[in-house]
């Protein structure tokens, strides 16, 4: 499969995140800090929480009319003015591996994400538990969390897996100079990253399998090299989808419409519809980082879109 989301300002992030946000999070975590289990064959999948991100809804929208957003969000009795979607990091037990599907934000992002450890230590997971980090892309929200308070490697045991083409993009000399200003610091900020765990570091591509049984699939378009992961082993398959879908409203019912969040926004937006497309044909699970916790769930016809269908 051969599909296509971008750089998600820190300013524009951060905008919508004040107190009423942090007090959200206060009130909703700690029902989260016990993970969400899944049966994959031998393997064991968990889901636990990062917290959330708080949106502008006009960050997420760009150029969307006031009355096209409340035609699409208002029947599901959703905020119009702005989002607060989850963070579920994804941890899968198989054999003798400990596998983290991306790091959280670590407590330089928003202060309402940032909560992984504390989800950790609620299923009894040591940061060196973990044998593997495999990255979906490198936003924020998604490596920042890789660093602990003195700007070492959290997971200092792990082997770091990223695309080469998502690494090879942070790491241009030209990436910097060319990011609109409000953007520079996820450019810095994953630099940085980079450079802490080079020696940990593994590069993959589209097809590769990092480790058995998980298959990498091109999702590009929310990044140059973003990806998703095909987990097989169990039943079915199931998909890792980092931010290839990202609402469960808009990226559904819409999927064609572009997102201000996705770096190419047209081929984002391909991506998305061709991933729809076949996560409904084929009856794929799904887990969604940012689909409301734990994001997991299948994808359904509904007429000409679709529904996002929670495992109950």
């Amino acid at each position: 499969m051969t599909l296509k989301i971008p750089m998600l300002n820190r300013r524009d992030f951060l905008a919508g995140a004040g107190a009423a946000g942090a007090l959200a999070l206060a009130g909703s975590l700690p029902t989260r800090l016990h993970a969400q289990t899944l049966a994959l064959g031998d393997a064991s999948l968990k889901v636990v929480s990062d917290g959330n991100l708080v949106l502008p809804m006009n960050f997420l929208l760009v150029g969307r009319e006031p009355a096209e957003i409340e035609a699409l969000l208002g029947p599901h009795g959703l905020p119009l003015d702005q989002s607060e979607p989850d963070c579920n990091v994804t941890l899968l037990q198989t054999g003798d591996r400990l596998v983290l599907f991306d790091a959280g934000a670590g407590a330089n992002f928003q202060p309402t994400a940032g909560r992984l450890l504390e989800s950790l230590e609620a299923v009894d997971v040591d940061p060196s538990d973990i044998t593997d980090v495999i990255f979906t892309h490198a936003h924020p929200d998604h490596i920042w969390g890789t660093l602990d308070d003195f700007d070492d490697p959290l997971f200092s045991e792990a082997r770091h897996w990223i695309s080469q083409a998502e690494w090879d993009f942070w790491r241009a000399d030209d990436t910097l100079a060319k990011m609109p200003e409000e953007r520079k610091s996820f450019v810095v900020g994953a630099q940085n990253r980079f450079d802490a765990i080079e020696e940990q570091i593994t590069f993959f591509k589209p097809g590769d399998e990092p480790v058995s049984g998980i298959e990498v699939v091109d999702t590009a378009g929310h990044t140059p090299g973003h990806v998703s992961f095909m987990l097989h082993g169990g039943a079915d398959p199931l998909l890792i989808t980092g931010d290839a879908i990202t609402h469960p409203v808009i990226s559904f019912e819409k999927p064609g419409w572009e997102i201000g969040s996705d770096q190419d926004k047209a081929q984002g937006a391909a991506t998305r519809a061709a991933l729809m497309d076949r996560l409904a044909a084929d009856k794929v699970s799904i887990v969604g980082f940012h689909l409301p916790y734990p994001g997991i769930g299948s994808v359904e016809r509904a007429g000409s879109a679709y529904r996002f269908a929670p495992t109950a």
